[in-house]
């Protein structure tokens, strides 16, 4: 299984499964950001977008995903202020322009992205800048996969991890993982030569009857990590239990803003804590996230569900497994 949606798009795209034996099956994992943050979650930074004198500042990613009725860009259509940004601190620029409004970033995302959020709630405080918040719904890797391994019947025998997410982390916190499920982990870069690199490697410890943690993608990965990076998520963040899409709620699995920042805690300034949401019961994501089915199996794909009308985020997410299986497995013939 990878655990990353850029993986899986490099491998529907270039289609790595059909080069590997019969033996080796490839399972896409919860590794696509956009896909495992919680309908919840999109419902509350839409309430928040609706309201009167508020900005709410996303990646253009989160704009088209499904809430509950609509999305980010229904509230824009509809007179709400919502802005596409590429970085956090764009986001930071916007409040220090707009005094008289209430700046929302929102902010989700791997250990990847985390970072960028905390160095923007840590510049906002040393500004002094009142008017801006984190709507924050950061996941963490390892208890996802711990997750996946500990769920009656899983199939999964290695995992291909995140290479992005160790650049930041590290992969000290794989060690115990193999230990206890006696699965090899290969920390995986993203070019097709990458994966076949991390499958190879992953296929010889089980040949040989080893569970270790290897790195393949040591050109950008070191085994500490960015040591500043993790400083600066201490200071900003705690861990905290996370509900995943797909996956329910995964205790220690995501971060929220420590006390020292929850003045800049999106969720309590505008008392949005008790939304709550159910998914549509034609999406299938949550099974295709926890690789249990692929995203053909789902009945809908292609049909009710397509990028232009999705049905989850897996199907309009630039890194989601729906998303890749219809641009790179679906004939042109077949897309209606």
């Amino acid at each position: 299984m990878e655990i990353c949606g850029g993986q899986t798009h490099t491998i529907v795209k270039y289609g790595l499964e059909e080069l590997l034996p019969k033996e080796i099956t490839l399972v896409h994992g919860p590794g696509c950001p956009v896909c495992v943050t919680p309908l919840e979650i999109i419902d509350k930074a839409i309430a928040i977008a609706s309201m009167p004198g508020v900005i709410l500042a996303s990646f253009g990613d989160m704009l088209r995903v499904p809430g509950s009725s609509k999305d980010l860009l229904s509230v824009r259509a509809e007179g709400g202020s919502v802005r596409m940004v590429y970085s956090p601190l764009d986001a930071l620029t916007i409040a220090k322009q707009n005094p008289d409004k209430k700046v929302v970033f929102f902010g989700v995302g791997f250990e990847t992205t985390a970072p960028a959020n905390a160095m923007a709630v840590s510049q906002a405080r040393r500004l002094g800048l009142r008017n801006f918040s984190l709507l924050c719904s950061h996941v963490l890797v390892p208890p996802a996969m711990e997750a996946i391994l500990s769920a009656p019947g899983t199939r999964v025998q290695g995992f291909l991890a995140a290479g992005h997410v160790c650049t930041v982390m590290g992969y000290e916190e794989y060690f115990p993982l193999a230990k206890k499920y006696q699965v090899p982990i290969v920390v995986t870069g993203f070019e097709p030569v990458d994966i076949l690199q991390g499958v190879y490697m992953t296929v010889k410890q089980l040949e040989e009857g080893r569970s270790d943690v290897e790195n393949q993608y040591a050109r950008s990965v070191r085994r500490e990590g960015n040591t500043l990076a993790r400083k600066l998520l201490a200071e900003v963040f705690e861990v905290t239990d996370r509900a995943w899409r797909g996956l329910g709620v995964i205790p220690s699995s995501g971060y929220k803003l420590s006390k020292a920042y929850a003045a800049f805690d999106a969720e309590r300034i505008f008392d949005i804590e008790e939304i709550r949401a159910v998914e549509s019961p034609l999406c299938i994501a949550g099974q295709v996230l926890q690789g249990l089915k692929r995203p053909h199996d789902c009945p809908a794909f292609g049909l009710q569900c397509t990028p232009e009308k999705p049905l989850g985020a897996p199907m309009v997410s630039s890194e989601g497994a729906c998303a890749a299986y219809f641009h790179y497995r679906i004939p042109a013939k077949d897309i209606a």
